[in-house]
């Protein structure tokens, strides 16, 4: 029975995380191609509001609701730190080593950092 919950939230979780790469995906093309920021500086930008999207997102679709807002919010934002990081390792060694499209380079780091942020969710945040 634990493994249908578990994939129940994974797939919850999805969808979650599927709304908030549009919103990443789209502030970062907006912040790199249109407004011509550094790919490095979109990418944190991007990740930051990407990840206050997922929170909302989750909170209505998957998670409960918790008492304290405030260090709900916290936490998520805490935790992301690491998920920053692997995003902006990704994405610098994706471009200044391989040379790839900044906004291919986008998708994998987020792709990766996807797990990271479920997983952290799950058995940190939420307790789930």
């Amino acid at each position: 029975m634990e493994l249908k919950k578990d994939i129940k939230q994974f797939i919850l979780y999805l969808i979650v995380g599927g709304l908030a790469t549009i919103v990443e995906w789209a502030v970062f093309y907006l912040l790199d191609n249109i407004m011509a920021i550094n790919y490095m500086i979109a990418t944190a930008i991007a990740f930051i509001i990407s990840t206050f999207a997922n929170w909302l997102f989750g909170r209505i679709i998957l998670f409960q609701k918790t008492q304290n807002t405030a260090k709900e919010i916290i936490k998520i934002y805490l935790t992301s730190i690491a998920g920053l990081i692997m995003n902006l390792l990704i994405m610098w060694i994706a471009i200044e080593t391989f040379h790839m499209n900044e906004m291919l380079s986008k998708i994998i780091a987020t792709c990766i950092v996807f797990f990271w942020n479920f997983l952290i969710r799950k058995l940190f945040i939420y307790k789930i």
